[in-house]
């Protein structure tokens, strides 16, 4: 079961990695698009001033369970630099099993009835003119929680206290 989960956090890695990397190309290009466009041709095209803030949103919330796959969350606790590994992997623990599953959880539970309806309706761009598929982007909010969540149960069954996934 250990390396069942395990394996499935590092595909899952893989693939938040993937699409982060795609949203970073992309928002940068659009921007740069739309900043060149706009100061050196003075035109402006409101669909790739949506793609940019798209993939934004994407990247933004992918990067929640990418951060979490390489132990790079931040610490509140002002006192962990001084305290022995094995409290701060029992404290990680009680974290990820009290706090963080739980959190993502009742998010996505609370979040679906809206990701329902903006498919039903098919959402669009706020803007008239705007690019649609809104409900595409909204998808990745509950795609990041239920991430976070196997990423959390992968943490928990990683045997090195470091909580970082393998890079590779």
């Amino acid at each position: 079961m250990r390396d069942v989960v395990l394996t499935c956090a590092r595909w899952c890695d893989r693939i938040t990695t993937l699409v982060c990397a795609a949203a970073l190309a992309l928002l940068v290009g659009t921007v740069l698009a739309v900043v060149l466009l706009r100061f050196g041709f003075d035109m402006g095209f409101i669909k790739l001033q949506n793609l940019a803030g798209y993939a934004f949103a994407v990247l933004l919330i992918l990067s929640l369970p990418y951060c979490l796959a390489r132990g790079g969350h931040v610490r509140v606790d002002v006192l962990s630099e001084q305290l022995p590994p094995a409290y701060l992997r029992r404290a990680d623990l009680v974290a990820l099993v009290c706090f963080l599953m739980p959190v993502f959880g009742l998010m996505i539970w609370a979040f679906l009835p809206d990701l329902r309806y903006s498919w039903a309706i098919r959402e669009g761009a706020i803007e008239t003119g705007g690019l649609g598929g809104v409900y595409l982007v909204k998808s990745t909010v509950a795609l990041s929680g239920a991430l976070m969540i196997v990423q959390g149960i992968a943490a928990v069954l990683r045997p090195d206290p470091a909580g970082a996934a393998d890079p590779s």
